[in-house]
């Protein structure tokens, strides 16, 4: 069969403009998904002595917080996210674009990227999305292990960022930075890998352009991402949760590192510390990331 031939895109600064676009649409479809998912994720992962499980940790949640509890460090996300996923989206179409120009393929005609260079796309696309996304998910996990019945330490995300900020400087806000470019290289890579070979795989098959592809299809795509990208990397998110809720100074921390934070967890927790808080993040992955894509494809088409 024929390769499929794609609409002609209009080049340069309006393509760029366009997938970061497409890439905000899908990332705040991807925060309302799944921030109940993560929220519940992340006290179980830095708070495993108060949760028993993810049952205990919804039914505490409700307890001391109401279902509002679910949604604690939303703004930052929101407006977060939506730039780490532009960011996100734009490295890897420029990606693409390039890969498919080294093969050859001429243009307008859909590129056939091999494994590798659809890991490789997507890993650049995860290295530059974590200079936003590293303190994006700093200041919200400290957010989302702060209950009603404790003692806020922070007001909300300005007052986090400032105190942070104020005592720490930027190495404070990027703190658990190593953890989150290693998360953010494999989970990414395995992400996009997973996304775009399955689309590739039914535009040969079917003869479809991308933009005829059913948004069903397009969902299902966008889970399977999801699940290829978190059973590939939930140890290091783990690591990075860990580091990022520790205290700062030399007295109050828990981790002097990545490393230091690994060995500790397997000596104190074992295999198994390294995927607390599983169960939710899996469960989040499928709504959250076929939100994401199918936020993303509809707005591609959208804009033309």
């Amino acid at each position: 069969m024929s390769q499929t031939v794609e609409p002609e895109r209009t080049d340069g600064g309006m393509r760029a403009v366009k997938d970061c676009l497409a890439g905000s649409v899908g990332g705040i479809a991807q925060v309302f998904a799944g921030q109940p998912f993560d929220t519940v994720k992340v006290r179980l992962q830095t708070q495993p002595e108060l949760y028993r499980g993810t049952i205990d940790a919804v039914r505490k949640t409700i307890q001391n917080d109401g279902f509002g509890g679910f949604y604690k460090g939303t703004t930052t996300p929101l407006v977060g996210v939506g730039l780490c996923v532009s960011i996100q989206f734009l490295v890897m179409e420029h990606m693409k674009r390039t890969f498919a120009k080294i093969n050859g393929t001429p243009s307008g005609q859909a590129p056939n990227l091999s494994a590798a260079q659809l890991y490789m796309a997507g890993a650049a696309a995860g290295v530059a999305n974590s200079i936003v996304s590293g303190p994006v998910e700093h200041i919200r996990v400290r957010l989302q292990v702060q209950t009603a019945g404790s003692a806020a330490q922070y007001r909300g995300p300005i007052d986090c960022i400032g105190q942070i900020y104020r005592g720490f400087g930027l190495c404070g806000i990027y703190k658990g930075q190593v953890a989150t470019v290693i998360r953010e290289f494999n989970g990414y890579g395995m992400y996009f890998l997973a996304y775009e070979a399955l689309v590739q795989r039914t535009m040969r098959q079917t003869g479809r352009r991308r933009d005829e592809l059913s948004s069903g299809l397009v969902c299902l795509y966008g889970a399977a991402a999801g699940f290829a990208m978190w059973l590939t990397s939930y140890p290091i998110d783990v690591i990075k949760s860990k580091l990022q809720t520790d205290g700062f100074a030399a007295g109050a921390r828990k981790y002097n590192g990545t490393i230091d934070c690994a060995q500790k967890v397997m000596r104190q927790e074992g295999v198994r510390g390294f995927f607390r808080g599983i169960t939710p993040c899996l469960l989040r992955a499928a709504p959250a990331n076929a939100a994401t894509f199918i936020g993303f494809e509809m707005a591609m088409r959208v804009l033309g």
